[in-house]
């Protein structure tokens, strides 16, 4: 019964886990979208705020990389981990899987998203 108890609970735990990552990789990606240099094209009339933010939008873009880094890590770690102590479980397994498969893809779409971005600046600029 107790054996149960802890894997139900162990199970809502990651399918908690897994919705936050998922929402933090999607907040990732609309600002990758947003902080793309070509939107700053509407305010062409005031140099000085689109220097300002493009300025804060190459910030935001370093500060997610540097964020968006730990947390696939931790992601992955998590995944290896469920899937070294699901005991045979093939739910827990498939889970696990899951989360590994997810974060991998979501970092590498956040590194393909920065690169398109720097080939896009490099060619604007």
């Amino acid at each position: 019964m107790l054996k149960i108890n802890f894997h139900k609970k162990l199970f809502f735990i990651s399918k908690r886990i897994l919705n936050s990552f998922q929402f933090l990789f999607l907040l990732f990606i609309i600002l990758f979208l947003i902080s793309s240099p070509v939107q700053a094209s509407i305010f062409n009339g005031a140099p000085e705020v689109v220097d300002k933010l493009n300025s804060a939008f190459e910030k935001i873009e370093e500060w997610m990389l540097i964020l968006a880094t730990p947390a696939a890590a931790v992601a992955i770690a998590v995944g290896v981990f469920m899937k070294k102590f699901s005991f045979g479980d093939e739910e827990r397994i498939r889970i696990a899987k899951k989360l590994i498969r997810g974060s991998l893809f979501s970092y590498g779409f956040i590194l393909i998203l920065d690169l398109v971005l720097s080939a896009i600046q490099t060619l604007l600029a």
